[in-house]
């Protein structure tokens, strides 16, 4: 293929490109098929000859389309979302032409430079802290794009292990193998954190414990404090704790503001995952979880989750980049450059030596759709919208009356027994056939009519509508619902 024909075809999987995304939502969601399925579909051995390009164009649709689960379909409710955007889909278009391998500043000036201010910019549209920008005269952070956040949990606890290791080092008098020291070590996390935590500790050789969390499945200080009181108590060296902003299972939030203290008077690092809601903290109002914040070593969330730029993309910041350093750092002649001392080399923050030019379709997404139509996308309707909708439906319905409230600016709908007559099973059918039937109408947002969105046609947001029932019964025990 010659670049004529590749402007030709270039534009032709363009077309089917917007083609399948535009008609997304006629597909069946998950394949039917049984593993082993293309083995039927392909041949045993590559072609010896050039295939034209019609032929492999159309086994897209025979070959590969049967066996794809469709994660940007608006049925698709599994996982979590995937999002991707026109613009971030270019971005990636240029980063492959230029095809860069940065693993060091003179690999790729402008891979490294362009990743570290894309770094800066999103630290500063989350609000985190000034001590994880790249540029700024007291920071000695700065962050990284990483492949996933398993392999950024990975990194954090490397790092966190051979800070720790150093300092036992120089408080021992004699001279200890690290091997030694490292059986020592206890990771924490909460009950709900990501499996990829308890992967690290299995690569790592580690211990880790996962802790209880309270009724919001939320891990608290207390619990933590206990737990290190415990293992020193058993000679082990607590040395990191895995935060959960966002949990996977069911977005669950770690009180980061009583995990930091704790974490800061003995000494453990502070890891803060928020790859599932990390996105949502572009909106000043979202950022209530991110009290504690000051106490974080190391803090990463996904844009590819939320953000629409596309996989892989994660971003991951550390307070110390030094600390990173001692931990990846390798010095072969052939890796040296004449500005080692002066520039960033990502090669000493990351696991693998090479990286690709992540940075472009994030470069082009934030300028695409700029930080208030992100927010915009983010808060998509916002919760008063959708109480008052749902409140609207279920007055018209007739079935039951309920009025609003607001606390702190904050919609919610009354429920209140105000009968002699009411029993737990009429509650129970207000909540089943009443308010829940309502709430699982798939055009629940189609009656709002204030949403401001110029970007996306589609969107995936969560509602959560909490709503609990409260009365004694005859026997006075207080029931809830």
């Amino acid at each position: 293929m010659q670049a004529e024909e590749y402007n030709r075809r270039g534009k032709e999987l363009v077309d089917y490109i917007t083609q399948y995304l535009s008609s997304i939502r006629e597909r069946r969601v998950i394949p039917d098929v049984k593993p082993g399925y293309m083995k039927e579909l392909l041949p045993d051995t590559a072609p010896s000859d050039a295939e034209d390009w019609e032929s492999i164009f159309n086994d897209i649709e025979k070959v590969i389309m049967p066996g794809v689960v469709h994660w940007q379909s608006p049925h698709m409710h599994a996982y979590y979302p995937s999002l991707t955007s026109w613009p971030s889909m270019l971005g990636d278009m240029l980063a492959d032409a230029i095809n860069c391998v940065g693993f060091t500043w003179a690999s790729s000036p402008a891979c490294t430079e362009l990743e570290m201010n894309m770094l800066d910019w999103l630290c500063k549209a989350l609000g985190l802290p000034s001590f994880f920008l790249h540029h700024h005269p007291d920071s000695r952070g700065g962050g990284v794009l990483q492949s996933t956040v398993s392999e950024s949990t990975l990194v954090a606890l490397l790092a966190a292990r051979k800070d720790k290791i150093l300092q036992l080092r120089t408080e021992l008098d004699q001279d200890v193998d690290d091997s030694v020291l490292n059986s020592r070590l206890v990771a924490y996390a909460s009950d709900q954190a990501h499996s990829s935590v308890e992967k690290a500790g299995l690569i790592s050789l580690v211990k880790i414990r996962f802790l209880p969390t309270d009724e919001q499945l939320s891990l608290r200080g207390d619990t933590l404090r206990q737990a290190i009181q415990e293992d020193m108590a058993r000679g082990l060296v607590p040395f990191m704790l895995c935060a959960t902003l966002g949990s996977t299972g069911v977005c669950a939030f770690d009180s980061l503001s009583e995990l930091g203290p704790v974490c800061s008077e003995e000494g453990v690092w502070l890891h803060v995952d928020a790859a599932y809601a990390g996105s949502a903290y572009v909106c000043p109002e979202l950022r209530w979880s991110l009290e504690g914040i000051e106490f974080a070593h190391s803090f990463v969330f996904n844009p590819a989750k939320w953000m629409m730029v596309h996989f892989d993309c994660t971003a991951f910041w550390v307070k110390d980049k030094y600390k990173l350093q001692q931990t990846f750092t390798v010095d072969p002649v052939y890796l040296r450059h004449e500005n080692s001392q002066a520039a960033t080399d990502y090669m000493n923050w990351q696991i693998p030596l090479s990286r690709r030019f992540r940075s472009i379709k994030l470069w082009f997404v934030l300028r695409s759709f700029g930080l208030k139509n992100l927010q915009a996308h983010i808060r998509h309707v916002s919760g008063n919208d959708v109480t008052q909708e749902l409140l609207r439906r279920l007055t018209r319905s007739g079935s039951m009356y309920l009025i609003p409230a607001d606390i702190h600016n904050k919609r919610i709908i009354r429920f209140t027994v105000t009968s002699q007559f009411t029993t737990a099973e009429d509650i129970l059918k207000d909540w089943r056939h009443n308010i829940l039937s309502v709430c699982l109408r798939s055009d629940l947002h189609d009656g709002i009519t204030n949403v401001q969105d110029p970007v996306m046609k589609l969107h995936r947001c969560v509602v959560e509508i909490k709503m609990m029932a409260r009365f004694e019964d005859g026997y006075g025990l207080i029931h809830e619902y």
